[in-house]
């Protein structure tokens, strides 16, 4: 049987339906891999859709709301990314689902080369910097991906043109969607690799309700 990991590896994410609801999402990201907390609090987080005027300015739900999140790849902004990114459904609609792109074969697509030049660097100093960071960072064994339109802007002139071709690119490549709309679906996706989004919240599905924990590595 194939593993979790190898699944995620594979394929770039990997699909979990209506599993185990009864379980907490901390007990299940500890039996996946080794979950992260950013800073002092829980590795879990919940995520539910909050209008503009109700969300906290400068993050996605204060930018867009119930409007669709563009495409991106979490904490793209630090140095680290984590690498696994998972998703749980407490409560859900099929009308809102989670859109992923393979941006391994995007930046392919892209070039390389150009976007391991592009140089980028986050919108507002992370503790107190401005990181300089690659769109595409090779690494000895694998390599970091990281994209968000919000959060990161060039740095160079390379950075310039990695970034628009790359947003070029993105806006004519299809995007798989998965509606995590029954309570216990799970997504686990590799996070140096899948671009996310989530489609606009339609009236009556302001009840939506995920949870989400990042993960250093799967078993």
């Amino acid at each position: 049987m194939t593993s979790l990991r190898d699944q995620v590896l594979d394929r770039g994410f990997a699909l979990l339906p209506a599993l185990q609801p009864e379980r907490s999402a901390g007990e299940l990201a500890a039996s996946f891999g080794t979950p992260l907390s950013l800073g002092a609090g829980d590795p879990v987080h919940t995520l539910t859709p909050a209008a503009k005027e109700a969300s906290t300015p400068n993050t996605y739900s204060g930018l867009y709301g119930f409007q669709s999140f563009p495409f991106h790849t979490d904490m793209a902004h630090w140095r680290a990314p984590p690498r696994f990114l998972m998703l749980r459904c407490v409560v859900g609609f099929m009308e809102v689902p989670t859109m992923l792109i393979d941006g391994r074969d995007l930046a392919r697509r892209v070039g390389l080369d150009l976007l391991a030049r592009a140089i980028m660097r986050p919108r507002r100093p992370v503790q107190g910097k401005l990181p300089l960071l690659r769109v595409y960072q090779p690494l000895e064994e694998n390599a970091i991906l990281r994209w968000d339109e919000v959060f990161i802007q060039p740095a160079s002139k390379a950075g310039e043109e990695g970034a628009a071709q790359f947003r070029a690119a993105l806006g004519r490549w299809a995007e798989e969607s998965i509606a995590l709309a029954t309570p216990g679906d799970t997504i686990v996706i590799d996070n140096w690799r899948m671009l996310h989004a989530r489609a606009p919240v339609p009236s009556g599905c302001e009840g939506r309700k995920l949870e989400r924990a990042y993960l250093g590595s799967l078993h």
